[in-house]
């Protein structure tokens, strides 16, 4: 029996399916090729936004070189320059330091990197699977 106008052409299960095969690895294509256009797109922005975090880095640094450089001009009124440069850089070693034992504690906090809590939990998991129950 053929469709006549106006009515669904009607297809076997058979048919939609092999339809549906052939159409697939089309669709996967487009859709990896779409994936990729937007990786790039988000790359391109990521990198434009690393950019502008070292030019503000930067800016950032010769900001405090100025400030130092008022620092001492503006001690050198009371002393004399070589004084002034001095003890702005004493009080800089000492700001490093303190900043360096800090930043010291803090990463020995951290090692080892390992996460150790975790691997013990799967050591007690894996025991238990193996019937082990010392807990």
């Amino acid at each position: 029996m053929t469709p006549q106008h106006g009515e669904p052409e009607t297809q076997t299960l058979g048919a939609l399916v092999h339809q549906l095969s052939e159409q697939i690895p089309g669709l996967v294509r487009s859709e990896i090729r779409l994936a990729q256009a937007e990786v790039a797109e988000k790359g391109r922005h990521v990198g434009i936004g690393i950019g502008m975090f070292g030019a503000a880095g930067l800016l950032g640094f010769l900001s405090l070189a100025s400030f130092v450089a008022a620092a001492i001009l503006g001690l050198a009124q009371v002393v004399d320059g070589w004084l002034a440069a001095l003890i702005v850089a004493v009080v800089l070693l000492g700001a490093t330091a303190v900043a360096g034992l800090l930043g010291k504690g803090q990463v020995s906090e951290a090692t080892p990197p390992a996460p150790e809590r975790a691997i013990d939990g799967i050591k007690e998991d894996i025991a238990t699977m193996k019937g082990d129950h010392h807990g």
